[in-house]
């Protein structure tokens, strides 16, 4: 460490993050750069998006943990580091970019640099992360490389990156197909380019395997067979099997403990190794305490790395034991112990959440970046087996100087031309200001608002209504500002159920006037349940469970066949949209339901169209 001489550099060895807002192809690109490396056989099945191995990104098509993987590229290992591509885990970005060394920035050759590209930009030139450009998609109709290119520079200067970063190489890429190219007139099948690029262009590791063993863990996991797993990266020394190390956590305290297997990658699987050396990364089994931000050393004496530090989350929300007449018919796990032992575990193991007892002890405080992420959690537990309740969100203030301040949101708007009235008059009641629109092409707008946080709770949904699925809307926190003051909560109150019992098609029949059903025929319903929303403004009890009542009188003709209007099935994220202050989400393995949170319609108060 005292060593005035520069440190020699690993040339055998490249660590390197690949970064982009969502759907800008990373994820298709580290596919194609892991079979053009050769570590699938030839007879073997590979699936498209082969890292995204977990249910819910299969099913959601997008990434929502970072991923490693490593390849062999001429005797020099290459360490790949996937992302996230959606603002609301870009704590999984910034824990990934600590193992890294450089990035390649992808950006779609049609849309360019959008919210994400800057957040993910903005922590790389913080971490000083040398970068690759890599222009994709050059195959769209609508591609314009040349100025996407100018707008990533605009963006590099906007964010007042070193000027040897505007000197960063630039390739153009389909990434679909494995091609990679220097220029658009180059003729290329592969990715050699792209290889050749990230060999001189990303730093080598220092060459530091003669000092102490000094290494972080950046990711924590859990393995059947072997126990708690843990991600990192070897700073400096060697990390060897079987020896003893000491791990030091937050309170700055160094503990004996032992490695008891020892991990690095091979292509996207875990290969057991006896040693890694500096600027490699290692998974270790053996250490059950270990949570992110630790640091592991050869010594006592071993000075610590600085713990990673990430963003602020900007929303909440209360998890809460579910209390509900149908509490415990559907899920396993359903204590306030159990639910609050797993609410900590998805902390440790997600530093951009936040866990925090609520004002009972069946409540408990949740904090993330967005509703998206929010909601990848709660699935996660009712696929487990949990039945919980959820309030509305809320987003997280803070007061600076005596003065309240809340999260403010860039969000970008690409819509077809005749929407800019729609989208401007549903922003205007969020406090949503305007900030630039660029000039209509091939029939499109695109338009940038500053937002406070609060009032994109629940707009999504009815932005892809109000422009008919054509509108493409992305978002991320931009910065805090001073409370900007009420805003309208939703327009429509509910339909609400009087009493227990089976929802009857000839009641849903007599309702339907009234306003849009979330529940089918036959449903069993309890007091207090929401069952559909209404169409004006206050809340509308209702009998769903009422029966024809039947005569020996026949009539001369036969009655009318009922015909129902088919109910609008709400999906976890829209119910999450759709709750008011005084609602609650009901979650269990089966279902999901809304409900008032005080049932007796007696005694419940009545809704208002006031402001928040």
């Amino acid at each position: 460490m005292g060593n005035s001489q520069p440190l020699s550099k690993r040339e055998d060895l490249r660590n390197f993050a690949i970064v982009a807002h969502i759907d800008h192809g990373k994820t298709t690109l580290v596919d194609a750069m892991l079979s053009q490396a050769g570590i699938f056989r030839d007879n073997e099945v590979v699936p498209d998006r082969v890292l995204d191995r977990n249910d819910q990104e299969r099913e959601r098509g997008i990434t929502i943990f970072a991923k490693n993987a490593a390849i062999d590229y001429k005797g020099i290992r290459l360490n790949i580091l996937d992302t996230p591509g959606h603002a609301d885990f870009g704590g999984e970005v910034e824990r990934v970019l600590t193992l890294a060394d450089g990035v390649i920035l992808l950006v779609d050759a049609s849309e360019g640099p959008l919210p994400q590209t800057r957040f993910v930009m903005k922590k790389a030139f913080e971490a000083n992360l040398k970068p690759i450009i890599v222009i994709n998609k050059i195959d769209r109709k609508d591609a314009r490389a040349d100025e996407v290119l100018d707008e990533v520079y605009d963006l590099f200067i906007d964010l007042e990156a070193d000027e040897d970063v505007l000197e960063a190489p630039v390739l153009y890429a389909v990434a679909r197909d494995g091609i990679a190219k220097t220029s658009l007139d180059e003729e290329s099948n592969t990715l050699e380019p792209l290889f050749e690029a990230i060999v001189k262009h990303i730093p080598a590791p220092p060459e530091r395997r003669e000092e102490p063993l000094q290494a972080f863990v950046s990711n924590t996991d859990y393995d059947d067979y072997v126990g708690r797993l843990a991600t990192g990266r070897v700073v400096s020394g060697v990390m060897k099997q079987s020896r003893p190390i000491y791990l030091t956590g937050e309170d700055g305290h160094p503990k004996q403990g032992k490695i008891m297997r020892l991990y690095s990658f091979d292509g996207v699987l875990r290969k057991e190794t006896n040693e890694i050396g500096a600027g490699d990364i290692f998974v270790v089994a053996g250490l059950d305490k270990v949570t992110i931000g630790d640091t592991i050393a050869g010594g006592p004496d071993v000075e610590p790395v600085p713990r990673l530090k990430v963003d602020p989350p900007t929303l909440s929300m209360t998890f809460m034991v579910n209390d509900s007449p149908f509490a415990g018919k559907e899920g396993k796990y359903l204590t306030s112990r159990q639910i609050r032992e797993r609410l900590m575990k998805a902390s440790a193991q997600n530093v951009a959440i936040q866990v925090e007892d609520g004002i009972s002890p069946d409540q408990f405080k949740v904090s993330g970046r967005g509703e998206l992420q929010l909601s990848v959690l709660v699935e996660s537990l009712r696929r487990e087996g949990f039945e919980l309740q959820l309030s509305k969100p809320e987003v997280v203030t803070r007061e600076i100087d005596g003065e309240l301040q809340e999260p403010m949101e860039a969000v970008h708007i690409d819509v077809p031309e005749e929407f800019i009235g729609t989208v401007t008059e549903m922003l205007s009641p969020r406090l949503g200001r305007m900030t630039n629109m660029e000039t209509p092409r091939g029939g499109r707008v695109r338009m940038e608002f500053k937002i406070p946080s609060r009032g994109l709770i629940g707009f999504r949904s009815k932005f892809l209504t109000e422009t008919r699925g054509t509108g493409i809307i992305t978002s991320i926190v931009d910065g805090w500002a001073p409370f900007l003051g009420p805003i309208a909560r939703r327009p429509n109150g509910a339909l609400v159920a009087d009493r227990k019992g089976k929802a009857t098609g000839y009641a849903m029949f007599n309702l339907e006037a009234r306003g849009a059903m979330f529940i089918k025929q036959n449903t069993e319903v309890y007091e207090g349940m929401v069952l559909g929303e209404n169409k004006r403004e206050t809340d509308l009890n209702v009998n769903i469970t009422k029966e024809k009542k039947l005569t020996n009188i026949r009539a001369a003709g036969k009655d009318d066949a009922i015909v129902l209007t088919p109910p609008r099935i709400m999906s976890l994220e829209q119910c999450i949209e759709f709750i008011d202050e005084d609602e609650l989400i009901e979650v269990t393995p089966e279902s999901l339901r809304i409900r008032k949170k005080i049932l007796a319609c007696n005694i419940r108060p009545k809704r208002t169209a006031m402001s928040e």
